[in-house]
């Protein structure tokens, strides 16, 4: 998990899905801040492989919602792939470059 931040609502929700990361140490979970208003969450773990999407949030989505509301509000992507689906996936792209905010 990305540990290098001083924002205070990244700090949240990486504490919250630290028992994920502890059920999954191999998963990759990266938080990122995108801009004032805007905070991207991507979870690359092998244990995703052959679940749909709704089985994949069933894992993560306990931990969002434990979140403060004003702190849940600031999600605004939540990409969960297995490891062979990063490569192809244009979201996950845009993850890891992604276009200038005008925020």
């Amino acid at each position: 998990m990305d540990h290098v931040t001083n924002d205070t609502n990244v700090g949240q929700i990486e504490r919250a899905l630290a028992p994920y990361q502890e059920r999954h140490p191999v998963a990759d979970i990266k938080v990122r801040r995108e801009n004032s208003a805007s905070v991207r969450i991507r979870i690359i773990d092998p244990a995703f492989r052959g679940r749909g999407l709704a089985e994949r949030e069933d894992e993560i989505w306990p931990a969002i919602e434990a979140l403060a509301p004003d702190v849940r509000e600031e999600i605004t992507m939540l990409l969960l792939l297995a490891p062979e689906e990063a490569a192809n996936s244009l979201v996950n792209t845009e993850f890891e470059h992604p276009l200038p905010s005008r925020i």
